[in-house]
């Protein structure tokens, strides 16, 4: 079976961190980038970074520019989210998702894969 699974999320301060983990399994992520996406209560779902398979170019929303780092370690077929310095505005769902070659954070739609989110609050 081909999925995606979030964990990492959770309650933090404003100001702390979280690491997010998206773990695939059933297939490899070589050859797929991998987003992070998030959505707010009421809100749209909102591209917050990339990162593409071939040269591990990043990217990322404004918002979160300085504040969020995305890695990959393809050994071990997880992406990771370091997201530092929250923000109560921060608050969201967190999802990952897989789509192949390039990294596409404004079109949602094109991911083939999705993982089933994690709730990540910040609020003092």
């Amino acid at each position: 079976q081909l999925q995606l699974v979030e964990s990492g999320g959770g309650l933090v301060q404003p100001g702390g961190s979280l690491r997010l983990s998206c773990a695939a399994s059933g297939f490899t992520l070589d050859y797929y980038a991998i987003g992070w996406f998030r959505q707010a209560p009421g809100k749209e779902r909102e591209g917050v970074s990339c990162i593409s398979p071939s040269d591990g170019s990043t990217y990322y929303v404004d918002s979160v520019k300085g504040r969020f780092t995305i890695t990959r370690d393809n050994a071990k077929n997880t992406v990771y989210l370091q997201m530092d310095s929250l923000k109560p505005e921060d608050t969201a769902v967190y999802y990952c998702a897989a789509v192949q070659l390039m990294c596409v954070m404004d079109r949602p739609f094109e991911y083939d894969y999705w993982g089933q989110g994690t709730q990540v609050t910040v609020s003092s």
